[in-house]
């Protein structure tokens, strides 16, 4: 029988973030919205990556000697010619070009969670699926849950809930916290910034709320785009109907900034950042309408 694998581009240990306690992050490949401030834009295609460091580079032309097309440095992923088999990082002494996305199975991704085992006992923490969008790889989501809580760890799952309820649902049944992604209320602008409607995605955020999971709602705040108090009495209105009394305020960064450079795309997004003071603002319309609000850093 063939072993089930996951588009995987990377795997983070010792991550504080992202749930409780010291936690291993599995970030697997693939995501349908085109956020515009995506701090990880090698997540959104389900195929590989190829990264370029300018910076890195020694000029050898080792990259150029194994590619089959003999591509130049920085050129790969983008080239018409490149065919994305990875042998110009493979060849790289230097390390200017890293490979992001592989297939892997669940007993190899065990392997590294296993690891902190430790870490995880005396933290409170465990595992976290996230991406990309995780639920875009629902089977292999659900085989590597199965494998987190046969060994006991405690498992969370980033997503912005865009797929199927069958498919959030089956995945949902296997996780003890969901950190669930809402990006703006209003459609328009949601699809104006994502490229996808956000219809379904509060739709199946209204439902796992009513089947009791224990969910905490995430929101990018970006001055411009969804730091208006309309837009959070909105959300807040919307978490009490559907039962959801946590939400983590995450003020935006441009962390990922670089990422772009290394894949020959630009970063156009000219979001801002809102001051102390409106977050301040944006919080405490959440706690009037008695929800747990935290803020990120």
């Amino acid at each position: 029988m063939t072993q089930l694998k996951g588009k995987v581009f990377d795997i983070q240990r010792f991550s504080t973030h992202d749930g409780p306690g010291i936690r291993t992050i599995v970030f697997l490949k693939g995501c349908l919205l085109r956020c515009p401030w995506c701090s990880n834009p090698e997540s959104q295609s389900t195929e590989i990556d190829i990264l370029f460091s300018a910076d890195k580079c020694i000029g050898c032309k080792k990259c150029e000697e194994v590619c089959p097309s003999h591509i130049v440095a920085g050129m790969q992923g983008i080239d018409e010619r490149c065919i994305l088999c990875g042998a110009c990082a493979k060849g790289c002494p230097a390390k200017a070009l890293e490979i992001k996305g592989k297939k892997m199975a669940v007993a190899q991704i065990m392997e590294e969670v296993d690891r902190d085992a430790s870490f995880y006992r005396h933290s409170g923490g465990g595992v976290t699926i996230s991406g990309g969008e995780p639920l875009m790889q629902p089977d292999f989501a659900v085989a590597l849950a199965e494998a987190v809580k046969n060994r006991g760890y405690h498992l969370a799952i980033e997503t912005t809930g865009y797929a199927t309820w069958e498919n959030v649902k089956k995945v949902f049944d296997k996780v003890d916290l969901i950190l669930y992604d809402v990006k703006v209320m209003d459609d328009k602008t949601h699809v104006d910034y994502t490229g996808v409607s956000n219809e379904l995605i509060l739709d199946n955020l209204y439902k796992a709320a009513q089947h009791g999971y224990n969910i905490t709602v995430r929101v990018p705040v970006i001055e411009g785009v969804n730091a208006s108090e309309e837009n959070f009495r909105k959300l807040a209105k919307f978490m009490n109907r559907a039962n959801i009394r946590n939400i983590d305020l995450l003020p935006y960064h441009t962390f990922g900034e670089s990422k772009y450079k290394q894949l020959r795309t630009e970063y156009s997004f000219g979001g801002t950042k809102p001051p102390k003071e409106k977050i301040d603002i944006l919080k405490k319309i959440l706690e009037e309408h008695y929800l747990n609000v935290t803020v990120g850093g």
